[in-house]
């Protein structure tokens, strides 16, 4: 289904000037429409050819099957014509007293005078393969990989994994294992670089003091801990609790697995601390401690680099949380907001409006996530004023409830909010992961049978009347959680995920992007609507354009508060735009991602397939069980698309870039005056790592036209990535780019 042409058109309305689009911050908007449309600005473009037909891409269906009947994949960032890139920053790169990180991802541009300013950028994740493979290459040193795999082989278990944390201290496994860890962690974080445009277009770095790293490590020898605000703090100065307790009291070492984020009004940039789990446990007990650091081992292996807080002994309820960090001020190494919850953190849209309470938009980006809205107890005098970062320290969390008609509401998150969650049989996969509660089952008068926890925390739900045997049990959130009312409190948003499925709130398909629209409304991308074992998302609301579930592809939602409210308790939604191939009822993406409206209200969007599903092939339309096949492979690489929000092509899906091999573009940003887009390039050579002697497959894929015919393309797909040197056989690096248009053009 396409975008509904009426619906993108509202972008348009309501005053623009009466909300602060706070995700957006310095890195503003821009005015962009092609094939026959008018614009004003330098961003007109002709779109790039795809993998697969397009009803944007000029070719009739009668020619599409000539034109698409073969395909060479390129391993590099492919524009329209007209237009260039330069790489800003690589993995490597000196920033301050430590280096530029891997896999970088959101981008936060906030101008300090014209053409200059601070570039703030996240860095998620090392993607094993290429980090190991290329590290001494590009680091200029070697770490002891070889030594540590034959260690771990000798385990008993026959896993590939080891208890670091309790090793002895003088133990040579043991610094081995940190010695890793620390240049792992090291490259995940934030990073903040002043850059400038030189007379001459180019953007260069100038290296100011503010220059500096936020990485997983930081406090750890340095004393550069972070900070906390809010109830989970009561937790973190627990003496003794159920779980372990890092006896760090308030300071935090590090933020790691930085995705998304956003941008105030008053120039601070906010860190969303997504997939956390894979170095430190997850789950929490019902006073909000954590479990011991051996339930996250470290492993290691030739592709899995995992529980790499493991041997520092890193509690785990410190992670999950939105970070704020103002770039200009050299001495801010982050502070964790803990009113804004815990959970795979993707995004946060930041709604900030004179007069009106603070409101700030994120997801949790796992398969059943949720959407969830913090609202500060205090208004905004001054969107602009520093000290809006202290409404950030009181107010309520709440989580979204779908309904089916497209209404809903917010449930906030607190001790007596009625524990009520979906049953499974609503829910991709039938499955609901909830809170084990604070009594024990065993000794329980009249207790209900439920499952086996998991990890002795977790219940796993996977029978509608088990629901019920829940709620009898459990009355209100506070039953779930332990503690004095602000202990309570705390624990419940260090376990917001699991809070909020106990009291109802709607599982979504993996919510990533969250942004704010000029007239208040909120955006947001759902990149996959498959079920894994952690859950699923409500097949009520996540459909196929045919009323199918679950689907994979993915869908742009719109939700307006009602009165258009921020701190409304109740919401309309409705969904504008639907993944998948065209002939299908899709506009020819696959899994949006990040979101970016420009200043006209124009829809930029890239994609996150995964690097596994890239190019791969697809012979068949069916399955060996008789059901319709993935075809992710269809898509080719990630991509960046347009889609214009006014005049004739309003509500189509344009094709502006792809991505280099197996990589994922991110983070896309404009300067205040829409001449430059900034965007990161994140794991290059994901799967396959440095492409050796220009290696290529020859594969086979059944593609339609876009009226449904079906035909067979020969791809040209290269395996592994030399980007962004494109040298061959030089080490994949992520990156962050410039792109603009070229002066001759």
């Amino acid at each position: 289904m396409s975008i509904k042409r009426r619906e993108f058109l509202l972008l348009l309305g309501g005053s623009a000037g009466a909300v602060a689009l706070g995700s957006l911050g310095g890195c503003d908007k821009k005015d962009t429409l092609q094939q026959g449309a008018t614009t004003e600005n330098s961003f007109l473009f002709q779109p790039i050819k795809g993998a697969i037909p397009l009803e944007t891409a000029g070719f009739k269906p009668e020619q599409q099957k000539e034109n698409y009947s073969t395909y060479e994949v390129v391993d590099d960032l492919v524009l329209p014509q007209g237009f260039q890139y330069q790489v800003i920053a690589a993995w490597g790169d000196k920033v301050g007293d430590s280096r530029f990180g891997y896999n970088n991802d959101y981008l936060s541009f906030v101008p300090t005078t014209e053409n200059e300013g601070y570039l703030s950028v996240n860095f998620e994740y090392i993607s094993a393969i290429p980090w190991m493979q290329t590290y001494q290459q590009v680091i200029g040193k070697s770490l002891p990989f070889a030594e540590v795999k034959t260690a771990l082989k000798k385990n008993a278990s026959g896993k590939n994994e080891i208890n670091a944390y309790a090793l002895a201290d003088n133990d040579s496994l043991k610094a081995k294992i940190k010695e890793i860890c620390s240049e792992a962690l090291l490259d995940q974080g934030l990073g903040i670089i002043s850059i400038r445009k030189t007379g001459a277009g180019k953007w260069e770095r100038t290296n100011s003091t503010s220059d500096r790293r936020i990485s997983g490590i930081s406090g750890l020898e340095d004393k550069r801990y972070l900070k906390a605000t809010g109830p989970a703090v009561t937790v973190f100065r627990k003496k003794q609790g159920e779980g372990y307790i890092d006896k760090l009291g308030d300071r935090i070492i590090g933020s790691f697995a930085n995705c998304a984020g956003g941008t105030t009004p008053w120039g601070t940039v906010l860190s969303a601390e997504e997939n956390f789990q894979a170095q430190v446990p997850e789950l929490v007990y019902a006073d909000g401690t954590s479990l011991d650091p051996s339930k996250r081992p470290f492993a290691l292996g030739d592709e899995e680099l995992f529980g790499q807080g493991n041997v520092f002994g890193l509690a785990g309820n410190k992670y999950g949380w939105i970070v704020e960090v103002d770039p200009a001020n050299p001495n801010d190494y982050g502070t964790k907001h803990t009113w804004l919850g815990r959970y795979h953190h993707e995004a946060v849209g930041v709604r900030v409006e004179t007069g009106k309470q603070l409101a700030f938009y994120s997801g949790c980006d796992r398969r059943g996530g949720h959407i969830y809205k913090f609202v500060s107890s205090d208004g905004v005098t001054n969107p602009k004023d520093k000290a809006n970062s202290q409404l950030l320290q009181k107010g309520m969390l709440y989580a979204a409830k779908f309904n089916a008609d497209g209404t809903g509401r917010w449930i906030p998150l607190k001790a007596d909010t009625p524990v009520d969650p979906d049953i499974p049989s609503n829910i991709a996969g039938n499955i609901i992961r909830l809170p084990k509660g604070a009594t024990s089952q065993k000794g329980k008068v009249n207790f209900q049978p439920l499952p086996e926890p998991i990890e002795g925390v977790n219940l796993q739900i996977t029978k509608d009347e088990e629901i019920s045997f829940f709620k009898q049990n459990y009355k209100k959130l506070g039953d779930l959680y332990t503690g004095n009312s602000e202990e309570q409190q705390g624990a419940i948003l260090i376990d917001a995920h699991y809070a909020a499925n106990a009291a109802g709130a709607t599982c979504t398909a993996r919510p990533e992007d969250t942004e704010i629209a000029p007239n208040g409304d909120l955006y947001i991308s759902f990149t996959s609507g498959s079920p894994d074992k952690e859950g699923g998302p409500d097949i009520r609301v996540f459909k196929s354009p045919k009323g199918e579930a679950p689907y994979e592809y993915g869908w742009v939602m719109r939700l307006t508060e009602d009165n258009n409210d921020p701190a409304a308790d109740k919401f309309k939604w409705q969904m504008l735009a639907t993944g998948g191939e065209p002939a299908a009822g899709g506009m020819g993406f696959a899994n949006p991602d990040n979101l970016l409206l420009d200043r006209s209200g124009n829809v930029w969007m890239v994609t996150d397939m995964s690097s596994g599903n890239m190019n791969s092939a697809v012979k068949n339309r069916v399955n060996d069980q008789g059901k319709p096949a993935n075809i992710s492979g269809l898509f080719g690489n990630n991509a960046m698309w347009f889609i214009p929000t006014r005049g004739k092509e309003a509500g189509k899906a344009f094709l502006f870039a792809t991505g280099p091999m197996e990589c994922e573009t991110t983070g896309l940003c404009f300067t205040e005056d829409e001449q430059t887009m900034f965007l990161a390039v994140q794991h290059p050579g994901e799967s396959n790592g440095t492409r050796i002697q220009q290696a290529s497959q020859s594969r086979e894929f059944l593609v339609t036209t876009t009226t449904g015919e079906e035909f067979m393309q020969t791809r040209q797909v290269p395996i592994g990535s030399n980007w962004p040197s494109k040298t061959p056989n030089s080490p994949p690096k992520p990156a962050v780019v410039a792109i603009t248009k070229s002066s001759s053009t």
